[in-house]
């Protein structure tokens, strides 16, 4: 079993939080799968989640979400309905990693996985309802089989190379915060435009029907 440095406990709390924004169901199991299996010498604050029946409903909620995320517009509601869950979680976690023991250590670990976890939720919601302005199923499905695989590697990542994780973690934030604001403009743009539909008021942009472009397509027409 391996101990864990200082450099990878960071990571893993980083890594924890921002996955947990993203497949809080999937970061529950596959961090308890580690330490029941033996793969991992979990914190005390985490060794929790190696119980079997954690584990057990942790494994039927990611059997659950892994298909309801792949439905254009369930997707968006499942996301609503845990966007209360998946930040505090995040949060939790993170601090888990430190434990009470280390009181400044786990608030400040908190602080870090709230954050993270906020920022991932942010960008897989809208990017995901922007995807869903799309007729096709396809993209969908794709960032859904794509977010299924980004939790595992970074949460091996964070264990096996902190230090390259942190880097890439960086990165990502970089670009999550970049999808914020692209596919919330897109979004607004949307809803203002249907707003004035319903309202019987002339769009501007238009003469007739109007095109609206998705950013993740140059062809998708609203």
């Amino acid at each position: 079993m391996n101990s864990l440095d200082t450099a990878q406990l960071i990571a893993l709390a980083g890594a924890l939080g921002w996955a947990s924004g993203v497949r809080l169901y999937l970061v529950v199991l596959l961090t308890g799968l580690a330490g029941f299996m033996g793969w991992v010498d979990l914190p005390a604050g985490l060794q929790l989640l190696s119980n079997p029946v954690v584990l057990g409903v942790s494994g039927f909620m990611v059997f659950i979400e892994f298909f309801a995320d792949k439905i254009p517009g369930l997707d968006s509601l499942w996301d609503v309905v845990h966007g209360v869950i998946r930040i505090p979680a995040g949060a939790a976690l993170a601090a888990a990693v430190f434990g009470a023991d280390n009181g400044l250590g786990a608030l400040v670990a908190a602080l870090l996985g709230g954050t993270l976890a906020a920022t991932s939720f942010a960008a897989k919601a809208t990017s995901r309802a922007a995807i869903n302005t799309s007729p096709e199923p396809f993209s969908n499905i794709g960032a859904s089989l794509l977010e299924d695989g980004l939790v595992p590697l970074g949460l091996w990542l964070a264990i096996a190379h902190p230090l390259i994780f942190v880097v890439v973690l960086a990165l990502v934030l970089a670009l999550s915060i970049w999808l914020i604001r692209v596919c919330w403009r897109f979004l607004r743009q949307l809803f203002i435009r249907v707003a004035r539909i319903f309202s019987g008021r002339p769009d501007p942009g238009t003469a007739a029907a109007f095109t609206l472009k998705s950013p993740f397509s140059k062809n998708d027409h609203v």
